[in-house]
């Protein structure tokens, strides 16, 4: 269970709140991007990343040459959000239309992963399983250019959305068709390009 803390309290929807770390570990292990948000010198960023959660951690990684990542290296609080997105709810009105979604927040502070090939491993294995064995490994230069970052997922929330459309009075004489379509991510054949 995740224990309640008041930073990632759902307060919209409370009913949606999900407290189960399983359910958090099976959100992250099916998404493939993220977005990390944090301020810089008063602006705020939102940056997406690939990533892969190793255990208890959430590992991404970026170039030493950025100024966002050293940022967030250096210890900047930030927000990681993955939100994976099921369905589109259609209603009779355009105010209760919506989506099913498995949504997952994770609020900290990250450190730098001074082993990087393994968590480097992770990332590519999480992206696509299997591929780190046929690829060459990084090189020296590689490595230097990487920073690779670690979030421990010890503050999150994660907000589930599975319902169905609602109805109002106001939607009395409108009949359109209301329902789900159902939404998912499809892995397609393997499409060999020239290196």
């Amino acid at each position: 269970m995740g224990a309640p803390v008041e930073r990632t309290r759902i307060r919209r929807l409370p009913d949606k709140a999900v407290r189960e770390r399983e359910a958090l570990h099976a959100v992250l292990d099916a998404g493939l991007a993220a977005h990390v948000a944090f301020a810089h010198e008063g602006q705020p960023y939102a940056i997406p990343v690939a990533y892969a959660r190793a255990g208890d951690t959430v590992l991404f990684h970026g170039s030493t040459g950025s100024r966002l990542f050293r940022h967030l290296a250096g210890g900047a609080p930030c927000c990681l959000s993955v939100t994976l997105i099921d369905g589109l709810i259609l209603a009779r009105s355009a105010f209760e239309a919506s989506m099913r979604y498995r949504s997952a927040m994770i609020l900290g502070t990250c450190t730098v992963v001074e082993d990087q090939v393994p968590a480097l491993r992770a990332i590519s294995e999480h992206l696509v399983p299997g591929r780190w064995a046929l690829i060459r490994p990084p090189s020296r230069k590689e490595l230097a250019a990487t920073l690779v970052l670690a979030l421990p997922l010890s503050e999150w929330s994660l907000k589930v959305s599975d319902g169905w459309p609602e109805t109002s009075p106001d939607d009395a004489g409108w009949s359109p068709p209301t329902g789900v379509i159902p939404i998912r991510t499809v892995r397609e054949a393997f499409i060999e390009g020239e290196a």
